[in-house]
């Protein structure tokens, strides 16, 4: 019997120290468990992606360091084979690095395999800084079993539709027991079951059981979910990892057959994850809750509006850093409703959030005053809506100055596609966490978190309002957009066309398609299509957002500012 520690952790990007501390810790686990081997994620030494502090010399000398102390920590449990991430150097033609894996045991590297397919779409850009290694497949023998291995995307290719390269194949030629891939996969919607899907296809057809170890927490703007799992020759999905925490777990394998740790049956894997409501909100908490302790915020402050967006995000904010460490500011205007200052007070009263007013007439008024004399002309219209938008931004980063808070930014993926937001106003921040929700979305996020409390948290009154951003008399967002059911639909075929998912394909492009059968239609979509393009600079400048769809702006959509686009 092989008994395999799969450890699924949060690793902090750079943090070489730390990581090793955690390695060892799971590895003392590891052997308590009397397992053989123990699994780290890919890249488990730096955490994933470090990104060009891979360029670093003195980061380099840290991960030799690292290397080290672990090969050291290993002298500890001399029997235990220790599968690890890291960056190591690369001595052949290319560049001086590559991504690999190393097994090590009783203080000496047994085994080292390098990453063959580098992806470079989307979020991942790897041959920035990696050479491919050779097309060979490394086995390793561990008592009676032989232990194939495989580095993330090398697994991915099966179907021989992205690479030359199929490792998969490779490996069926070295016939090995069990095959073990270590992966620093990111989620988005339906990416769980697109894993499930493809390893289990690559299993079915080769003839052998796998071992998919996946890391966990959040990294800037991208989560990983972990979900790591064990597939059977058969290609059924025998086991998985918890998502969305951390979870080292021992199994045994034994003739081609995963049990638990003391050889006892696994428990059945349902095949649907969570609802998609459940995901992009266990995404987003565990996304803030990580971006802010990384980056040395204990507390976030929210410029509360009123509205669906800032409600939203600040129960969100909630769940993630608790109530006590989350403030809201009300900055009601000349333009400003009483409800939206009334519905703010019962919003952070249902969340038990402390709210502040900050009233930002006086301070508008005196702007406006100082424009006037100085440029001879009134403020006005958009200047002047904007002006509104600027200073209550200005405000909030004055409390995030002064008091140390995250300021989190509120703006939803249909306006931030179509720059229905200011610049240094609205947008200011230091993340987003509803940035990748289309409007829609964030009415059945909002919904979904009520439920799920069993109470109104998001009051009634907010949710049945219409989206209004209040800088102009009886102004409404259908003034300058099209209705979000509409907008949203042209929104999805134009920004992630192909990669939604094929429900979602099949509706956005039909429902397209009968717009375009009328010139009013075709006259509404190609105007979305140009506000997308001509607002790419003001995305540029804005704060990063928590990632949950396909393609998210940011790192996944790498568009010019200066282009002709049609």
């Amino acid at each position: 019997m092989l008994r395999i520690t799969v450890a699924q952790l949060n690793w902090m990007v750079g943090d070489v120290a730390g990581n090793v501390a955690k390695m060892v810790a799971a590895a003392r686990d590891a052997v308590a468990a009397r397992a053989d081997l123990v699994v780290f994620s890919e890249l488990s030494l730096t955490g994933y992606y470090p990104g060009d502090l891979l360029d670093e010399p003195d980061f380099l000398a840290r991960v030799a360091q690292g290397l080290a102390d672990l090969q050291q920590a290993s002298r500890e449990f001399p029997d235990l084979h220790w599968i690890v991430g890291a960056p190591l150097a690369h001595d052949g033609v290319g560049k001086r690095l590559q991504n690999t894996l190393v097994v090590l045991k009783d203080g000496a590297i047994v085994l080292r395999y390098a990453k063959q397919l580098l992806p470079t779409y989307n979020i991942f850009d790897e041959t920035r800084h990696f050479a491919p290694g050779p097309d060979v497949a490394r086995v390793l023998r561990v008592g009676g079993h032989q232990v194939g291995l495989m580095i993330c995307e090398d697994g991915w290719n099966d179907a021989g539709d992205d690479y030359a390269v199929n490792p998969f194949s490779r490996l069926a030629d070295a016939a090995p027991d069990l095959v073990v891939s270590i992966n620093a996969s990111p989620s988005d919607i339906g990416k769980r079951e697109t894993r499930h899907q493809v390893f289990g296809a690559a299993c079915r057809r080769h003839g052998f059981p796998l071992l998919y170890v996946n890391q966990v927490g959040g990294q800037d703007t991208i989560v990983f979910d972990g979900a790591s799992f064990a597939v059977d020759a058969s290609g059924a999905i025998c086991h998985e990892a918890q998502r969305f925490v951390e979870d080292v777990t021992t199994l045994a394998f034994e003739e081609g057959r995963f049990t638990t740790g003391t050889g006892m049956p696994l428990a059945p894997v349902a095949p649907a994850g969570l609802s998609t409501m459940a995901f992009y909100r266990a995404q987003i908490v565990l996304g803030l809750r990580d971006y802010a302790r990384r980056c040395g915020f204990a507390k976030a402050v929210i410029g509360s509006s009123g509205g669906i967006d800032s409600a939203l995000t600040m129960a969100l904010a909630v769940d993630a850093l608790g109530a006590d460490n989350v403030v809201g500011i009300t900055m009601p205007s000349v333009w400003s409703s009483a409800g939206s200052v009334d519905d703010s007070v019962t919003l952070c009263r249902n969340l038990g959030v402390a709210l502040v007013t900050h009233p930002i007439a006086d301070t508008v008024a005196a702007f406006a005053r100082q424009f006037e004399a100085a440029f001879g002309q009134p403020l006005k219209g958009l200047p002047l809506e904007n002006l509104q938008a600027r200073v209550r931004g200005t405000t909030l980063m004055e409390y995030s100055n002064a008091f140390g808070h995250l300021l989190l930014t509120t703006g939803n993926k249909s306006e931030i596609s179509v720059g229905y937001c200011t610049l240094y106003g609205d947008t200011n921040g230091g993340l987003g966490l509803i940035g990748d929700l289309y409007k829609t979305e964030v009415f059945e996020l909002a919904r979904h978190v009520n439920e799920a409390a069993g109470r109104e948290l998001i009051p009634q009154a907010i949710m049945a309002k219409e989206p209004s951003a209040e800088l102009a008399p009886d102004q409404r967002d259908t003034d300058s957009l099209p209705p979000y059911p509409v907008l949203d639909e042209i929104l999805k075929l134009l920004i992630e066309g192909g990669r939604l998912a094929p429900a979602e394909l099949a509706q956005a492009t039909a429902f397209v398609a009968a717009l375009r059968a009328t010139s009013e239609g075709e006259a509404l979509v190609a105007r979305v299509r140009g506000l997308i393009a001509r607002n790419e600079y003001k995305r540029r400048q804005a704060p990063p957002i928590i990632r949950v769809r396909s393609r998210a702006f940011g790192s996944g959509r790498q568009m010019p500012i200066a282009a002709k686009v049609a």
